[in-house]
């Protein structure tokens, strides 16, 4: 299966009275980087989320953000009511053994440590939901790389077949070219009416042909098109392989273009050049 590492996920859902959302983005990369942005009180999430990545991408840039609403709904502050009653308990205690203190407002009870709380994201309940929030975004991402990755897919095979069709034209071209240096050299010995030994004129078309010869090119560039399409439908990632496989293409190719002077040959061989340079495209998008 084809993973593209190019991507785009979203996921949001409410936990009390707070709103999160995770947008996950990929991109090309040699390796694996995953990169948090996170609220501060979300940071003891980090290492597990990033490890999560890890156990389901294999390359690929991933730019992960949580956005962490609290205003935009009401009551973010919760009255800690057990820590309140205490107090009142004691400053009922206080009034009682000194009746002349003042009564203390409920702003200044208020204000005591621990009395207002802000539902934080410190709250257990919180960090899972964020933590099942990202899963499901990195799930609608993978979805999003496998269906490019298909796409992807397609395409190069599409491409392979144009080079297949280009080396079986190649083939007969090639034996076309050889059979047209033999008649070309017999014809300007001809033309200047020089005896030559027929055995002597083939040997140095044969030297010649040897030179121009471009079946060893053509029968590696086929070996390298069954490469692809074993990559292809590997479990493994084909991203590397690929690559790798297509700058082999364009090094035979352009040997190819270097020993043949024949003009559709020479054709072929910048079609060839330019469906090479297509796959290459798009394999470097493949993980």
């Amino acid at each position: 299966m084809m993973f593209s590492m190019t991507a785009f996920a979203r996921s949001q859902g409410d936990h009390a009275r707070f709103h999160l959302v995770w947008e996950l983005r990929s991109v090309n990369h040699r390796y694996l980087e995953t990169q948090f942005r996170l609220p501060d009180a979300f940071r003891n999430l980090e290492q597990s989320l990033r490890d999560t990545a890890r156990r389901h991408l294999r390359r690929g840039k991933l730019d992960a953000t949580l956005r962490f609403d609290r205003a935009a709904r009401e009551g973010a502050f919760e009255i800690n009511r057990p820590l309140l009653l205490q107090l009142l308990a004691s400053l009922e205690q206080v009034r009682r053994d000194a009746p002349d203190i003042g009564s203390i407002s409920p702003v200044e009870l208020m204000k005591w440590p621990g009395v207002l709380q802000d539902a934080s994201a410190e709250d257990d309940a919180l960090l899972r939901k964020a933590g099942e929030l990202f899963e499901q975004a990195l799930g609608d991402l993978i979805s999003a790389r496998q269906r490019e990755g298909a796409a992807i897919h397609t395409t190069v095979e599409d491409r392979l077949k144009a080079i297949d069709s280009h080396l079986s034209a190649l083939r007969t071209l090639a034996d076309q070219a050889s059979r047209d240096l033999l008649q070309k050299l017999r014809g300007r010995i001809n033309e200047l009416a020089v005896e030559v030994d027929p055995l002597r004129l083939e040997q140095e078309v044969a030297l010649i042909a040897q030179r121009g010869d471009v079946a060893e090119e053509i029968d590696r560039l086929g070996i390298h098109v069954e490469e692809c399409r074993r990559a292809l439908c590997s479990n493994d990632p084909q991203g590397r392989r690929l690559d790798f496989l297509t700058q082999e293409m364009n090094r035979e190719t352009n040997t190819l273009g270097a020993k043949s002077s024949h003009a559709e040959v020479s054709q072929r061989v910048v079609d060839l050049k330019v469906i090479v340079e297509q796959i290459r495209e798009q394999v470097q998008n493949i993980e």
